[in-house]
């Protein structure tokens, strides 16, 4: 009788954490969701949740620092699990003044904060158990980085379609992807992203270029990349090396940076 009692004051737990209808906002956040096998709670994403490629399923409600309360609140749900990159925000807080708990999601630029964001998510989810198996799996990745020091330089390229390229200095998610992968930013003395210019490209001296496929795509392909101002003087514009990455997966601090960011470093080890 008593284990019964128990089991019956477990249900009302059980049944909450079945009926929540979440939206995340961030593609970290989502990631998370899905690798928890919370994904049937998710009732909306924001733009740039695009893995799993099932995710792309679920209604936009936009971009996560473009956001408005009516995108978000149509989808009526309960929580919000927003990654700290989408505040302050004004439309979350009208979302919360709705009735939906909105909880924020730590999103600094550090290996070191994929346990706390999985932590938060699993929690409110109520799917701790999950969390740490997952945290579990990504601890051996995650002890081998940083590696040892490799004397390669790369730079890093940020493009979007109607925009100019950009190259990431320091304080981006990009110069710390670098560095965890035990590079060095060809980008000295500035911080975030500055447009390129052919005098800093050519002093940078990258080895290795690093650019989203998206980024490439936008561009026109990998020929107008080598045609940007200086590149082609630079010792990745001779041996044309470049890398592609899926940028959320390397610049995210989510579940698949651990990865990127050794694919980063394997590629780095292959230069000539």
């Amino acid at each position: 009788m008593k284990r019964l009692l128990i089991l019956l004051g477990t249900l009302p737990l059980l049944a909450s954490a079945a009926q929540h209808k979440v939206v995340t906002l961030g593609g970290d956040v989502t990631e998370i969701v899905y690798a928890l096998g919370a994904q049937d709670a998710l009732v909306a994403r924001d733009s740039t949740s695009t893995w799993p490629a099932a995710a792309l399923k679920l209604p936009d409600v936009g971009y996560l620092r473009q956001l408005n309360a009516e995108g978000i609140l149509a989808s009526h749900p309960d929580l919000v699990l927003a990654s700290a990159q989408a505040q302050p925000s004004l439309a979350l807080t009208q979302v919360a003044q709705n009735g939906a708990e909105v909880i924020t999601v730590p999103g600094r630029d550090d290996l070191s904060v994929i346990d706390e964001k999985i932590r938060v998510v699993a929690r409110a989810l109520g799917k701790d158990a999950e969390g740490k198996a997952l945290s579990s799996r990504l601890d051996q990745t995650l002890a081998d980085l940083p590696p040892p020091p490799l004397n390669k330089r790369v730079l890093f390229i940020l493009s979007h379609s109607g925009m100019n390229a950009m190259a990431a200095g320091q304080q981006t998610g990009a110069d710390a992807a670098i560095r965890a992968a035990g590079l060095t930013n060809a980008m000295q003395g500035f911080a975030r992203y500055q447009p390129l210019s052919q005098e800093g490209v050519i002093a940078s001296k990258p080895d290795l270029v690093v650019i989203s496929a998206d980024g490439l795509k936008s561009m026109g392909g990998e020929s107008a990349l080598w045609s940007l101002p200086g590149l082609a003087q630079t010792p990745a514009g001779h041996n044309k090396q470049v890398l592609q990455v899926d940028d959320m997966a390397l610049l995210g601090f989510g579940i698949r940076t651990p990865e990127a960011v050794k694919a980063l470093r394997h590629k780095a080890e292959q230069l000539p």
